[in-house]
């Protein structure tokens, strides 16, 4: 039997499971089993050379630049730019010697498999306060998948703690494009003892361009960077990412279009007997004791949620594409009939 920290775990987005799941779905699937951007930053034309040459350093650090100024780290020595969060993860988490590592969860699966890789002892929490007794201590904020935010200063407080006694605080701001960012840490992520995660891919739309940011004190950011080396962000990806990052008019637009369109989501749940417990703009998140049916009944209707093996009574929705998916979205709501 495979050894389950060496098996990555089922994360939403995969249609080839869908359809081994519900072969006789109509197509094409409505994928809302991520928490993905549907509407991605706009395509655009790329120089040649962003394939043929290897990624100049200068355009590194002019993106790296401007990560600092969006993100609010402290200076641009802060930031160490990768070829997305995933492969950050048990680099981050090797930053501290094996010991007791705890996950504020449920949440993303990664983090745990992640410390479990590099040597930790790992275990799950539900509260912020047993995590102070951890050597690395791992939140996302907000959380993946009910939307829970953790205060500023409850990290920055838990962050001076495992500075004082050598250890670590991880924080994934994953979904903080879309989440209030005064609660974001970003800004003191030159303090020792923390490291703050930041996503391009959700926010913009842009998963498959693989991009990432670390946010650390300048020590660390700069170990992250040597571990990674030279032209870790691809050419394609650095014209992507100082693009995107630079365009400030469309994420505002972006963020008040995810937001009309999650309350969108919220009355069309509600309308069919169906709470909302939480989540972003970019997610929602429900609790029901036939959450087990409610994702049969859409998966055979070619609608594709996330479900959890560790609370079965939740779901997660993300949001649909256009006016199409939502009217199928509806349809398929109409079918199920909770048990009484």
């Amino acid at each position: 039997m495979a050894d389950p920290v060496h098996v990555v775990t089922d994360h939403g987005g995969s249609l080839g499971r869908a359809d081994a799941l519900f072969p006789g779905a109509p197509k094409p699937w409505v994928d809302l089993s991520t928490g993905i951007n549907p509407h991605s930053y706009p395509l655009f034309d790329l120089p040649a050379t962003a394939f043929s040459r290897l990624p100049e350093e200068s355009r590194a650090r002019e993106l790296a630049a401007l990560a600092a100024e969006i993100y609010g780290a402290p200076r641009v020595m802060n930031i160490a730019p990768a070829p997305g969060t995933q492969i950050l993860l048990p680099l981050v988490m090797a930053l501290v010697q094996p010991g007791r590592a705890k996950v504020l969860s449920p949440t993303y699966a990664e983090h745990r498999r992640a410390a479990a890789l590099v040597g930790h002892d790992v275990s799950e929490v539900t509260e912020c306060g047993e995590l102070f007794d951890a050597d690395l201590a791992v939140v996302v904020n907000p959380n993946n998948p009910d939307g829970r935010v953790t205060s500023r200063a409850d990290l920055l407080q838990l962050a001076r703690h495992m500075a004082r006694k050598g250890g670590l605080l991880v924080v994934d701001e994953a979904f903080m494009d879309v989440g209030p960012r005064s609660e974001s840490v970003a800004g003191a992520s030159d303090r020792p003892g923390l490291v703050v995660l930041r996503s391009f891919g959700k926010f913009f739309g842009l998963a498959g361009v693989r991009l990432g940011f670390a946010l650390a004190a300048v020590p660390t950011a700069a170990r992250l960077s040597a571990q990674l080396g030279p032209w870790a962000v691809s050419g394609p990806t650095l014209e992507y990412g100082l693009r995107a990052l630079a365009d400030g008019e469309w994420q505002a637009r972006m963020r008040q279009r995810l937001a009309n369109e999650a309350g969108r989501l919220d009355a069309l749940l509600t309308y069919h007997g169906i709470p909302v417990a939480g989540g972003t703009s970019l997610f929602r998140f429900v609790r029901l004791p036939d959450a087990a049916s409610l994702y049969e009944v859409l998966g055979r209707s070619g609608i594709l949620v996330r479900s959890f093996s560790h609370t079965p009574n939740s779901l997660r929705l993300g949001l649909p594409a256009n006016d199409a998916e939502f009217a199928r979205l509806n349809q398929a709501l109409a079918k199920w009939r909770p048990s009484s």
